[in-house]
């Protein structure tokens, strides 16, 4: 190799080599701020930071440098946050955050550019945010009746709070309400034991009024079988009133033929097939016989 193509070569290492140096990608989802001296590059004119969007860049080598920041929508999980109600009772709170940078050089300014520091940052906004919420709602409060507008504020304050660091917050959501561990066993006996004897007076209740509605149909039942043999005993009454009425007008239409039907039925009571075993004992010419002995029931002389 000749020496002019031994200097062409090395020229060429130097200018990839300066060209690597001096030249940058910032990707989609992505900017990048240029820091010299670990400051900030500012314009000269407008003293407003160079914020590099997606692309290809390049920058002086050697005196300047690159710190490139992931703006994508960041979520940042917080677990086992403990929190104090209104009743001085402790409470274990996880929940999550969504936020992304809005302010780059504030960021890089607060935190260092350190997405570690920046969610330590954060988190200590919202656990302080989080306990001033808390602090003034009961259990129940929190667990069902104003869960919705804990988050809703908590939000918005967040939000307001995590301006100052060059961040916003888009939402934020509590994941589980629990009860310290050592708190927890008897909180759940002492619940257990209030279920019971509200359990216990349900049924008591309910046997009472169970008595009460059986007592009642009971007097009910008694007071209508009593109406109806009553109804019952004046129907027949009136019934046999009406049958003696009838059988009186009867015998009074023909007497004769009445007591003729009348021994013809106590003919077929004695005389019956029923009766053919009996022996009776009477005189020929007895009343009983009046209508063997003459047609016209009277007796023979």
């Amino acid at each position: 190799m000749t020496s002019n193509k031994r200097t062409g070569l090395i020229a060429a290492i130097v200018v990839l080599v300066l060209f690597y140096m001096s030249s940058y990608i910032v990707y989609e989802g992505q900017q990048a701020m240029l820091l010299r001296l670990g400051k900030i590059v500012t314009n000269s004119r407008t003293n407003v930071p160079y914020i590099m969007g997606p692309g290809l860049h390049f920058k002086w080598p050697f005196i300047t440098t690159v710190a490139i920041f992931d703006t994508r929508l960041q979520t940042l999980d917080i677990k086992s946050s403990r929190i104090v109600t209104a009743e001085q009772k402790d409470l274990i709170v996880d929940y999550y955050v969504k936020w992304r940078i809005t302010n780059l050089p504030l960021y890089f300014t607060r935190t260092g550019g350190s997405q570690s520091q920046a969610a330590l940052l954060l988190e200590q906004q919202l656990n302080d945010g989080l306990r001033a919420q808390f602090g003034r709602r009961t259990i129940s409060d929190v667990v069902s009746n104003d869960r919705t507008s804990i988050m809703d504020a908590l939000s918005k304050q967040a939000n307001l709070n995590a301006q100052s660091l060059g961040i916003s917050v888009l939402d934020v959501r509590i994941k589980r309400i629990d009860l310290p561990n050592e708190v927890r066993s008897a909180v759940f006996d002492r619940m257990r034991t209030g279920r019971e004897r509200v359990a216990t007076e349900h049924r008591f209740t309910g046997k009472a009024e169970a008595e009460a509605i059986r007592a009642n149909a009971d007097a009910n039942a008694t007071l209508t079988v009593a109406s109806a043999k009553a109804q019952a005993a004046t129907l027949r009454s009136q019934g046999d009133a009406q049958a003696a009425k009838i059988y009186s007008d009867a015998y009074g239409q023909d007497p004769s033929f009445f007591a003729f039907l009348r021994s013809l039925e106590a003919y077929k009571k004695v005389f019956g097939e029923s009766q053919t075993n009996n022996v009776f004992v009477l005189k020929p010419d007895s009343d009983f016989f009046k209508y063997f002995n003459n047609e016209n029931g009277g007796t023979r002389r």
